[in-house]
């Protein structure tokens, strides 16, 4: 899967954040791990390529 640094990833799930919870994440850091913010409550992440690239649904935005 493509994904490039400042993509925004539409997930299967919601960041379970308090009323702010969002399925889209902006995409921060590319690598062996790739680091992602949750656009609802701008907490980042980091989470294994294996396990994010099993649960996008969607690349929303992507900025090549």
């Amino acid at each position: 899967m493509d994904i490039q640094v400042s993509d925004i990833l539409n997930m299967k799930k919601m960041h379970p954040c308090k009323n702010q919870g969002s399925d889209c994440f902006e995409v921060l850091r590319i690598g062996m791990d790739i680091r992602v913010k949750c656009m609802g409550c701008n907490r980042s992440m980091i989470i294994s390529r294996e396990k994010l690239e099993k649960n996008i649904k969607k690349i929303v935005k992507n900025n090549t």
